[in-house]
């Protein structure tokens, strides 16, 4: 579980947004690894809607938001992009350690040293 502080500027927020947003949180920092904190922002100028995601982990933090006319498409929209920007970020390092263990065990040949016997 990660602690969630909720900030509301301009805006109501219902318990069942409270809800929605503290499963959209939870969901992301499974993803994430040691997680420690999160900062849910509502705001509300008139017509339009805003919603900044904020998850804290050791020496990154990691931003999202979204605008829209109403709150909860702006909530879904942020926790998407915050998902999808979490899973890239996996996706690239279990890349990085894929192609090392592949030239460290000599998987990529060497052109060098065809090149070298034929002259």
């Amino acid at each position: 579980m990660v602690d969630i502080v909720f900030q509301a500027h301009h805006s109501v927020i219902s318990d069942n947004m409270r809800a929605r947003a503290e499963r959209i949180v939870n969901k992301i920092a499974a993803r994430l690894p040691r997680a420690t904190g999160a900062r849910v922002r509502f705001e509300e100028d008139g017509p339009h809607k805003r919603v900044e995601i904020e998850i804290l982990t050791p020496g990154r933090k990691l931003v999202a938001d979204s605008r829209g006319p109403f709150l909860g498409a702006a909530l879904a929209d942020a926790g998407n992009r915050l998902l999808t920007r979490v899973q890239r970020d996996r996706r690239d390092k279990n890349k990085k350690h894929v192609m090392r263990s592949r030239r460290m065990n000599g998987a990529v040949a060497d052109d060098f040293d065809d090149d070298s016997t034929s002259s």
